[in-house]
């Protein structure tokens, strides 16, 4: 088998960074993006994939954004609570796709993909958001890795905790809804189907 010593290489000038998103509701041009967590990932000298960097924010609502009960109820967030220590939309996204720059300069990659668990709900936030401001995003437009996808491809499960468990990673559920802790474990999941089929 090839040794793989970029990711550039591995994923055809693709750098791949593992986000997840937390909203007030399911519709990307309407409901507030609350929460981003990205989780950058590291290839070593034998091509395996882990997860490096974790960057994360906490987003104050977008003026005329809405924010749906249920989707506060389940994610458990206070969007205007003083502790959260969170910044505009704006501000927010500038700093993640700043970071994001960097590191696609360091790989040498064209494009940074977005990776997530049902990768076209945080995708759709992002751009949008981005679309909002103004804001060149980082990311491929259009192109994702969708883990929820390889998932049922590798292990027949698309539930994330289904999944996670399926590849041998724990999940508690006590933390689940929180975007750095579903960011984490999917990078992880991301990385262990990865390494498994290199």
């Amino acid at each position: 088998m090839k040794t793989v010593q970029y990711i550039r290489e591995r994923f055809r000038g693709f750098l791949p960074i593992v986000v997840d998103v937390e909203t007030g509701g399911i519709d990307s041009r309407r409901d507030a993006l609350l929460e981003i967590a990205m989780v950058s990932l590291h290839m070593d000298e034998m091509g395996k994939l882990s997860p490096d960097a974790l960057f994360h924010e906490h987003v104050i609502p977008y003026e005329g954004t809405r924010l749906d009960p249920k989707s506060l109820a389940f994610n458990k967030i206070d969007p205007y609570h003083p502790f959260r220590l969170a910044k505009t939309e704006k501000e927010a996204l500038t700093s993640l796709f700043q970071e994001i720059k960097i590191l696609k300069k360091e790989h040498r990659c064209s494009h940074a993909v977005l990776v997530g668990h049902n990768a076209w709900f945080d995708l759709g936030f992002i751009n949008e958001a981005a679309a909002r401001h103004k804001l060149k995003s980082p990311f491929h437009a259009f192109t994702s890795f969708d883990t929820a996808t390889l998932s049922a491809l590798v292990y027949g499960q698309t539930v994330l905790p289904k999944a996670l468990m399926a590849a041998g990673i724990g999940y508690n559920a006590d933390e689940a809804h929180s975007a750095i802790y579903d960011a984490m474990r999917t990078a992880e999941l991301f990385c262990t189907i990865v390494n498994n089929n290199n």
